[in-house]
């Protein structure tokens, strides 16, 4: 399916990592213009030279601290002097899972941490993008939540927290945006095996026998640990996410928004 993305102008927050790099990834192969924001100069500097290899040749990155507004509103102002206009925002960066602890075991820092980067952080881009979004013939913004808004953890409280405002906020954006035709829809990932993801395994004690790399682990992990199975018996890989968020963020999306699309493996909740 052509999905219209030749020539498009993609910003990914998080795109050097995790389903941010898959997601940027699927956007180089179909010929889209490619920015990428992250923390990590060496991180991002190798994913553009990847995005260039796989289609999109003009693909660079900035090194943007996605706590800080001016930061951002800077990074949105070289996107604008190279792109002219922006098609697509994906905000896929998000907090970790932090020290898995309780509700009552976090102080305020971390709730405020979590936060900043799960959705405060989409917030700032989404305003800074504005300008070069309505400049565009068509627009799309993708937020990366959590399957877990719906399906609580106790030990996973304030990145649920965040991720809800996440959500939430990306359903008043599309109110607010649809009668400009921007549309602004969530895509919220179940139980991925992303790089972080992969590293809190590693921690485990090596009697359990749980591999990393295996999938199938993961999901065992998952199911033993947080209760919170999936009907597939696997976790995802995250370049099985890219395919959806590059949908949701392409021209062919013409009609949906204000939705969020669960990518979780099966789950009992719609």
């Amino acid at each position: 399916m052509d999905l219209g993305l030749a020539g498009a102008t993609v910003c990914v927050q998080g795109g050097s990592k995790g389903m941010g790099r898959a997601a940027a990834r699927c956007f180089a192969q179909d010929g889209a213009r490619v920015a990428i924001l992250a923390r990590e100069r060496a991180t991002l500097e190798e994913t553009a030279r990847e995005l260039a290899r796989l289609g999109s040749p003009e693909a660079f990155g900035i090194s943007t601290d996605l706590s800080d507004d001016e930061a951002i509103r800077r990074a949105f102002a070289e996107i604008g002097e190279r792109f002219g206009a922006l098609n697509t925002l994906v905000n896929a960066a998000g907090p970790t899972g932090g020290s898995l602890r309780t509700f009552d075991q976090l102080g305020d820092e971390e709730w405020i941490e979590a936060f900043e980067i799960g959705a405060l952080a989409a917030v700032r881009c989404a305003r800074a993008a504005l300008p070069l979004l309505r400049k565009a013939e068509w627009a799309r913004i993708v937020n990366v939540s959590a399957h877990s808004t719906k399906r609580q953890t106790a030990i996973l409280a304030a990145y649920t927290a965040a991720k809800s405002a996440m959500t939430s906020v990306s359903k008043n954006m599309s109110l607010a945006l649809g009668p400009e035709e921007i549309l602004v829809n969530t895509v919220s990932p179940g139980s991925f095996a992303s790089e972080g993801f992969r590293q809190a395994m590693a921690g485990l004690p090596k009697e359990r026998g749980l591999d990393p790399s295996d999938l199938g682990d993961c999901m065992r992990w998952i199911r033993e640990d947080f209760g919170h199975p999936a009907h597939l018996p696997r976790a995802g890989d995250p370049s099985e996410i890219g395919p959806v968020i590059a949908f949701v963020g392409s021209k062919r999306n013409s009609y949906m928004t204000g939705a969020n699309i669960n990518v979780d493996g099966g789950s009992d909740f719609t």
